[in-house]
């Protein structure tokens, strides 16, 4: 046989059968709780940060997105991370979808809201251009991106590669170095730090540890260390947790 339940077990979930129920009275000051420290303190946002680049941040067939340096990057800081970008392209090389990182930028980040930090990575793909033409290039996408959104930072990363640098590559670095000083943007130049060393095909420094066979990509050891190197030059620049002005 069920027993029924009377109405005052009820109170606290349907605040009584028969009608409302009035508070009890107490004598004295009513007491009020302590919130607790997680309650009290405020939440941190989470940092928006955009990463424009070619295969070395937006990936390909073997390194989708999800596993590029950027997303390693973004894991390991927390952040909310937007990437944009496509292989093979550059800021005056087209790729063979016809688009620079100019294009990129305006169809895939420019009208969204304004992020916490924009990271501009490439120069690989443009080291066979004029560099001229790259400096130019490189130094009016950062001016428009700066105009865009005035209180968000914006950094520099140059061009990576799969071991020592071929002399274009470093000329291309040094262009594109000396557009981010133009506009007062940061520059990190992995080829001068040394992130990547050696051949992979002659089985020098850490390239065959972290590149593919191809010599160029990373493969996923090289994605996570590519990762921690960029973390550590955005420690060094205090932009590991960044903010809007």
């Amino acid at each position: 046989m069920r027993r029924s339940i009377p109405c005052a077990l009820l109170v606290v979930a349907l605040a009584g059968c028969g009608g409302p129920v009035a508070a009890p009275k107490v004598n004295g000051p009513l007491l009020q709780a302590t919130p607790t420290p997680q309650a009290s303190a405020k939440a941190t946002p989470t940092p928006v940060v955009m990463v424009l680049g070619d295969s070395y941040t937006a990936g390909i067939g073997a390194m989708p997105p999800e596993k590029s340096y950027a997303a390693e990057a973004a894991r390991q800081l927390g952040w909310q991370i937007i990437i944009g970008g496509y292989r093979g392209t550059g800021f005056v090389a087209p790729g063979h979808i016809g688009k620079t990182f100019t294009t990129l930028y305006d169809e895939e980040l420019a009208w969204r809201p304004a992020p916490d930090l924009v990271v501009v990575s490439g120069g690989h793909n443009d080291s066979s251009k004029t560099p001229a033409l790259v400096g130019t290039a490189a130094q009016r996408l950062l001016t428009k991106i700066k105009q865009r959104w005035p209180g968000t930072p914006v950094v520099l990363l140059g061009p990576m590669w799969g071991g020592d640098p071929p002399p274009a590559a470093l000329s291309t670095r040094d262009t594109v170095r000396s557009a981010a000083a133009s506009v007062q943007v940061p520059f990190i130049d992995p080829l001068q730090e040394k992130w990547i060393t050696g051949n992979v095909k002659h089985g020098t420094g850490n390239a065959p540890q972290y590149i593919r066979h191809d010599g160029v990509h990373p493969n996923d050891a090289g994605s996570r260390y590519l990762g921690m190197r960029f973390v550590s030059a955005l420690q060094r620049l205090g932009l590991a947790k960044p903010s809007r002005a």
